[in-house]
């Protein structure tokens, strides 16, 4: 008996030299003996060992939280085993955390796991609860005492930060619940808002319902990280038109500049390229709608070099202003799979715009900073409404 508890407490390493290795089969109760020639990877799902061949200082407890046996946690804790025992960095309550092992995190916590111990990384359990699985570990280290603004030790980033990051709307709506401060700064000086907002668009509907939430708690809808940059900043340079509407409706600045001088437009632009998928040209169209300051004339040029493979954002910032020098030296920057775009944009080389656009570049410069709000009241048809809102058509005129 004496055996069996001191076994509970005794660290684990996995040998660096080839060696036999006991891995649970599919009946739990017989062991099976594993020869050294074996494929490590095929028997890690079938039981708690990893036989691959590294150190890894670990304990029965640790393995047993990491892949949510529930029923082998409590035999070892019923034999002493330490539940704040990390000899690999991580204790139990760790592991049972990041696999959203919620049945694991409430034995742990009742044999008075620590709630607010750090990893070797600077993690509280807090910080490990990444995904929609671990709502209900969150809320049980919350019940038992934990520290909802505890800082990680690195990062300096607090539970809500890491739920912005995993745009966890619950995990955030919990945090907030229990007393989350909504502007903490991490080491970075961002803010959960930044830090939501720095999402791609394709994170989905919850990255804007904890938007949401985030603002309704009072977070600074300006908040500068120590780039000088915005929440908006980030929305734009994420591609992430959804967010940057709801923060631009808000009262965000549009004109907002960082230390580089870039400001939300120019974020946009930067990653356009990058983020083609995302549809980078609807984000800049609200910028424009909003008021944003358009690039100098001159710089255009360097606009089409970099953005000629989306030309929905050219078109977009082409018609936003009266006129603007069309060059034939810019073709060589065009490539081949848009020519129909292109070769209307070309024809426009030493001639006048139409009569509609010139209309259309007076209204928007009497409307301003209010044309996304102004334009739809006009007693107009709709697609007069998008053409005045700069929706593009795939040529100019």
């Amino acid at each position: 008996m004496l055996a069996s508890g001191l076994a509970a407490q005794i660290p684990h390493t996995g040998a660096q030299k080839e060696q036999p290795a006991l891995s649970l089969s599919a009946n739990p109760v017989v062991p099976q003996r594993v020869s050294p020639g074996c494929e490590p990877l095929s028997l890690i799902p079938a039981g708690l060992w990893s036989l691959e061949y590294k150190r890894e200082l670990t304990t029965p407890l640790c393995l047993a939280a990491r892949r949510g046996h529930t029923a082998c946690l409590r035999h070892l804790l019923r034999w002493r085993a330490d539940p704040d025992l990390a000899p690999g960095g991580r204790a139990p309550l760790h592991e049972a955390c990041q696999g959203g092992h919620t049945d694991c995190v409430e034995l742990l916590l009742e044999y008075k796991a620590d709630p607010n111990l750090r990893s070797d990384e600077g993690l509280a359990p807090l910080h490990l609860c990444t995904t929609q699985d671990s709502l209900g570990c969150a809320k049980l280290l919350l019940r038992h005492g934990a520290t909802v603004n505890l800082p990680s030790e690195d990062g300096g980033e607090t539970a809500l930060h890491v739920a912005a990051r995993h745009c966890l709307c619950d995990h955030g709506r919990l945090y907030l619940r229990h007393g989350a401060c909504v502007d903490a700064r991490s080491t970075q000086e961002e803010t959960a808002l930044g830090v939501l907002c720095g999402q791609a668009a394709g994170a989905g509907e919850g990255c804007l319902q904890f938007c949401r939430l985030l603002t309704a708690h009072g977070a600074n809808i300006d908040a500068r990280d120590e780039s000088r940059r915005s929440p908006l900043h980030k929305a734009c340079g994420a591609a992430n038109a959804s967010l940057a509407c709801f923060l631009l409706r808000r009262g965000a600045d549009v004109n907002a500049i960082d230390y580089n001088g870039i400001s939300p437009l120019g974020c946009a632009l930067q990653s356009a390229t990058l983020k083609r998928d995302l549809r980078p040209h609807l984000t800049v169209q609200l910028l424009l709608n909003h008021g944003s300051q358009k690039i100098w004339p001159a710089a255009f040029v360097k606009v089409l070099k970099s953005c000629a493979a989306v030309p929905e954002i050219i078109e977009v910032l082409f018609n936003s202003y009266l006129q603007i020098p069309v060059s034939e030296k810019w073709a060589e920057a065009v490539p081949e799979e848009h020519q129909l775009f292109y070769e209307s944009f070309f024809r426009l080389a030493g001639t006048v715009r139409c009569l509609q656009h010139l209309c259309r570049s007076v209204i928007r410069e009497k409307f301003g900073s209010r044309c996304h709000c102004l334009i739809p009241m006009l007693p107009v048809p709709k697609p007069l409404h998008d053409y005045l809102l700069l929706e593009p058509e795939g040529v100019v005129l």
